[in-house]
Parts: C-alpha cells; structure tokens; sequence
C-alpha cells in the first residue's frame, strides 16, 4: 500500500472519531496564501502599499465568509481595523564604523559585521567617536534569582558587549531553567536593559545555536525600516545604538583586548562574573535616522455571541512580514512571508468562514489580525495595551503563527511550556484526532516570547501559540524535523519563504478543526481557563477575577 493510501486512511479514521467538526478546504488555504506571498504584496511591510493590499484583502475575504466588522468605533459602528500608531525609523545614508583596536584601525560592514538598527531612543543623528566596549556577560539583573551581571558597573557613554539567551544555555542547568530560555535570555530584554542603565548603546554577539538562528536572519531583521509602540521618553527605552555583532569578529575584538572570548562567556555563566573592559578597543559610528510617527492597521472581525456575547474567545496572527529588503544572492528583494505568516492568517480566514456557517455560539468570537509583529509583537502589544474588548472578559487568545503547509503530523506543540488550563483542553480535544502533544521541541529558542500570544499572556489572559507537529505521517520524526531545519536555515525571514505550489495543507486543514473545536467548546461553555498556581501570569488574571462575575 502506498504511503499516500494510508495517510488518507489515517485521516479518515481520526475524521471518524471528530465526525462533530467541519471541514476545513486545503484549497482555500492554498489560494489565500499564495495571494498574501505573492510579489505583488510586496512582502506585506507596515506602512507600505503591500500593506494596504493585505488590510484589503483581509477585510474582503471578512466580509465575504459573513463577519461582522470588529475594529475602531466611529459614530457608534464598529470599523474593519483598528488604528495602530507607530513609531517608524529608517538609517539614511550611510552606516559608518570604525572599529580600533590598539593603533590599528578597520572599517566594518553594515550587514555583514554588524547588524546595526536604526536609533528609536529619539537620536536624528548617532555620532560618536571612540567609544569603550564593556564585556557584561548575558547583561541580566535577577533579583530574584540573586543575579547581577553588572556588579556596579556604569554605562554611560560605553557600549555594552552581550551575550544571547540564559547562562544556562550551554550547560543546561543553573538558575535560568536549563535549556528553556527565560525572558532575560530574549534580545528584547538585552536591549532595554542596557537602555535602563543609560549605556551608549548594546551590541548582542550573535552564535546559531543561543540564538537558534543564523545571521542571514539576524541581518534581514535588523538593517531594515524598525518601528515601535510611541513612547514618551524613548531613550529609557532604547539606547542610541542597538546592534549585532558576528560571533568571529568578536572573538577577534576580545583577543586584541587580552581576552579570550571562550573563557569570558564560561566566567559569565556564574553568578561570580565581572563586567570586563576591552581594553584598547573602540568604536566609532555616524549614521543618520529619519524618524516619523505613522498608522498601521489591525484587522479585527467578530462573529458576535448568542447569550454572552460580551464574553469573548479570540483567534489571532500577523499579517506583516518584512517587505521589501536587501537582495539575497540571486537578487531577490521581497520577502514574501508565505509560512511566516501568510499561513496563519490564511488558517485565520479559513477559520472565519467555517464559524460563519455554523449556529452563532454562545460567546462572541474575535479574529485578530494584527501588524508588526514582525517589528516586536508591536499590533499585538498595541491591541493589548488598547483593548477593543476588556481583556478581564477574553475567555483565551488561540494565536497562529507559521503553520506547516505540508501534510498531517502525528503531534503538535505549543511555543515554550507554560501550565494552563487551556493546554490541558487542547491535548485533550487533539486526542481525538490521534494527535499527541509534543512538548516545545525547542525551549531554549525563546519561542513563548516570540509570538503574539505573549502580550496576552502577560496580562493574564490564558493564551497559547499553536504549533505544527514535526512526526509527519508520511515521513515521520526524520521528514518533520528535516523540513524544519532547512526552513530555519534557508527561508526564514529571508525572500526564499515563497509560496510552493507543491505544498498540500492538509495538515493545516486537521489541525484547524481541532483549534476550532477547542474555540467552539470555549465559545459554547461558561468555563474561564487559567493559569496554573505557579506560573507568573496567574497573579494578572486572579486581579481580574471579579469582572467576571
């Protein structure tokens, strides 16, 4: 018997035993990613014409499946989208860097020596001449976990030389949780602590396996237009100079100060470590910035509820990618973002279609399609900051995010592997389909604080990013995980994750009716999921509580 027999026989049979769900179309999702990917979304930037298609197309297809507009009130009615103010930021010119080392003196690379992103602490202009570098190991302050990496140090006027993830990644046991990486691990957490303690600026050593991707990516994501959220008082926020530096050069500047890299980071992985001056080496930089407030757009549907309809269960993704930037080596500019996330936001539509069909359920359902994520989970962030509906009544948050175009696994994760209420009825509504719960494969990658869930999250709401499995059915253990590393290494965030027209999202159609069963069980119950007992986000949601009686 072929192997592509018995995958159609397993699925019937798991479609037996879930006979309750509808179906979801492969088709549908077929089309709707390759109409996001393709070139003439131009990569789907914030603040773009890609953008203006995407938001289009979204509320097109919204209005289409039957939903009702979800977003902004104007004049008592609800719009399609939500208003997202951003900061834009964007190098003009040319990125300056010298770096000196003792009498000697080179230039180094915007791209390929250093990622150097464009200033959001307010600077029109970053110029400075000759700044010391100051070695601070993983740059964490944990009182909790009696960690200080700084020891007193001041960083006014020096560069911060850091290291990614926890001091627990390489050994895999210590203080920060072993592999799992906890938030100080996050480069978002590098780069507001050292703006907290008012240095010059930070530049993170980039290594593949702490920071579970390559430069290619570090480059794609960093040289490009940055935003943020609009803040106040910027600077307490951002240093003027954020940045990322290859592992090798590195390497090279430690050892021109007396240093050796390899044993530094070993010394920074105890909580007995000392900042370390690199001394004799400097840097240099002028570069200009052109800095602008502008809007982007949420897209917010909703299928309004029968009985609770102000009790609300909500599904979400990002429509942005990257948009248009640097060539890769065959020239190619536009990075289309099919899996990332042109899958999720087709599962999203493709969700709203089947709900629309359905009897209307007893809550109110969102679909949430939010910007920039891409940027620093910054339309999620934003949404959460500025609820359209009270967070103290969003029963969970079902996140999407890059979604396996290919065929059925056997299992899927979740990102990272917090304790939840919401999990536990996951696992239990995929058993049904045969599928089991796999734990994060990899927790040290930091993917729990990646995803737009995590804005939820820590305010209390229960919310989960759901993950595709890598045992395929056809393939097993071996297929999955082999697809996966050569996407991580040659498409993700780079212009190769296009769309392929060999891909038969079956898999995805599965494991829609399983997300859609737990939102369905969800949107038809009165239970409020939660967080467990020891988990860091319960305190948020029990504060809460009584706006749910």
């Amino acid at each position: 018997m072929k192997n592509a027999t018995l995958v159609l026989l397993t699925l019937a049979t798991a479609s037996a035993q879930a006979a309750d769900a509808p179906t979801f179309d492969p088709q549908r999702l077929s089309r709707d990613v390759k109409v996001l990917s393709s070139d003439a979304f131009e990569g789907r930037g914030p603040n773009t014409a890609g953008e203006t298609k995407t938001v289009n197309y979204l509320v097109e297809q919204f209005k289409a499946a039957g939903m009702q507009p979800g977003g902004d009130l104007s004049g008592g009615k609800r719009s399609w989208t939500q208003d997202v103010p951003l900061g834009r930021f964007e190098i003009k010119g040319p990125v300056k860097l010298t770096l000196a080392e003792g009498k000697n003196t080179r230039q180094l690379a915007q791209g390929d020596d250093m990622a150097v992103r464009a200033s959001m602490s307010g600077a029109k202009l970053v110029d400075f001449k000759n700044a010391p570098l100051v070695f601070v190991g993983y740059g964490v302050t944990a009182p909790e976990r009696k960690w200080d990496d700084f020891k007193g140090m001041d960083l006014k006027g020096k560069l911060a030389v850091v290291l990614i993830n926890d001091p627990d990644f390489e050994t895999g046991k210590g203080e920060f949780g072993g592999k799992a990486m906890t938030y100080y691990g996050r480069w978002t957490y590098k780069f507001e602590e050292m703006a907290r303690r008012g240095a010059l600026g930070t530049i993170i050593v980039h290594e593949t396996a702490p920071a579970s991707y390559g430069w290619p990516t570090v480059k794609n994501s960093n040289t490009n237009v940055m935003y943020d959220v609009v803040r106040k008082e910027p600077a307490k926020s951002h240093a003027p100079m954020e940045a990322w530096i290859q592992r090798d050069l590195a390497a090279a500047m430690f050892k021109a100060a007396g240093l050796d890299f390899e044993a530094a980071k070993k010394q920074a992985q105890t909580r007995e470590f000392r900042p370390m001056e690199l001394k004799g080496v400097t840097l240099s930089a002028n570069y200009a910035v052109d800095a602008q407030v502008i809007k982007s757009k949420n897209v917010v549907a909703i299928r309004e509820g029968s009985k609770y309809p102000k009790q609300y269960v909500m599904y979400s993704g990002h429509w942005d990618h990257l948009g248009v930037g640097q060539p890769d080596a065959k020239g190619d500019k536009i990075y289309n973002g099919a899996v990332d996330n042109a899958t999720g936001i087709a599962a999203m539509l493709e969700m709203a279609r089947v709900y629309a069909r359905q009897p209307a359920p007893q809550r109110s359902v969102v679909f949430l399609a939010v910007t920039a994520e891409e940027k620093g989970l910054l339309g999620s962030e934003y949404y959460a900051s500025n609820p359209l509906y009270p967070l103290a009544s969003t029963v969970a948050v079902i996140n999407m995010d890059a979604l396996s175009p290919y065929g059925p696994a056997r299992n899927f994760n979740i990102s990272g592997s917090a304790k939840m209420d919401l999990v536990d009825l996951l696992v239990a509504k995929a058993k049904k389909w045969n599928i089991a719960y796999a734990p994060d494969p990899k927790p040290e990658a930091g993917y729990f604080f990646r995803s737009d869930h995590f804005p939820f999250a820590k305010r209390g709401v229960p919310a989960i990013s759901f993950g595709s499995g890598n045992d395929w059915i056809e393939g097993g253990v071996k297929a999955g995980q082999a697809s996966e590393a050569e996407y991580t290494e040659k498409a993700y965030h780079q212009p190769a994750d296009e769309f392929n027209p060999k891909w038969t999202f079956t898999g995805m159609a599965r494991d829609l009716e399983v997300l859609y069963g737990l939102g369905m069980d969800l949107a038809n119950g009165t239970t409020w999921p939660n967080w467990s007992a020891d988990s860091e986000f319960r305190a948020a949601r029990d504060k809460s509580a009584a706006e749910r009686k």
